[in-house]
Formats: structure tokens, sequence, C-alpha cells
């Protein structure tokens, strides 16, 4: 985590600041984290996946590309998993599509 947290922190702009959004999963929020200034961290309530956009990505990916096939190995895994990714990211329409939350939109 705290090698993550290092990389996005060299990637803010310098005089900005980083709002880190995670679960509250134990590496996460350990006192063993280590957070640069440029970056606040804002855990999000336990068991509350529908406001983890991410939950739905990953949802979106086994369903649709990384689920039923048999995986040679873990090279094979992460090969699958990566040009799959790459796949996602350039369809940003697509992205857009899993994150709406249409009870979002009603206030």
């Amino acid at each position: 985590m705290n090698l993550h947290l290092a990389e996005i922190s060299t990637n803010v702009t310098a005089g900005k600041h980083a709002v880190l959004l995670l679960d509250q999963a134990g590496w996460h929020l350990s006192g063993d984290v280590e957070v640069p200034d440029n970056i606040s961290l804002l855990p999000l309530p336990p068991k509350c996946p529908e406001l983890n956009v991410m939950e739905n990505v990953w949802q979106f990916m086994r369903d649709n590309w990384l689920s039923n096939r048999v995986f040679q190995n873990h090279d094979d895994i992460v090969a699958h998993c990566c040009h799959h990714w790459n796949r996602l990211i350039d369809q940003p329409w697509r992205i857009m599509s899993i994150g709406l939350r249409d009870w979002a939109h009603r206030f």
C-alpha cells in the first residue's frame, strides 16, 4: 500500500491534492500505512459495494470476459486480465455506463 500511495503521489500535479477513495480492507487502513502529504484517504462505509464503482467494473469484467474459462497458469491469468483491462480502458463510454447510478441523480 505504501508503494502504491508513493506512486500515486508522484503523479499528483505540484500544488494539488488528491483524495483516494478506498474500501476498508485491512491493508488500506493499517497503522503502517504512510500517507504522502499530497494525498488524503477517504474510506467508504463498510459493506457498501454499491458506493464503490470498481466493484462493478470487476463484476463486469468477470461476467463478460474472465469467467467460464480454464487458465493454463498464473501468467495466463495475468495476461488475460491485462488484455481485458486494456480493452476496457479503450472504451470510456462503457466505464461511464458501468459506474452510473440512477439513485445518485435524483437529488
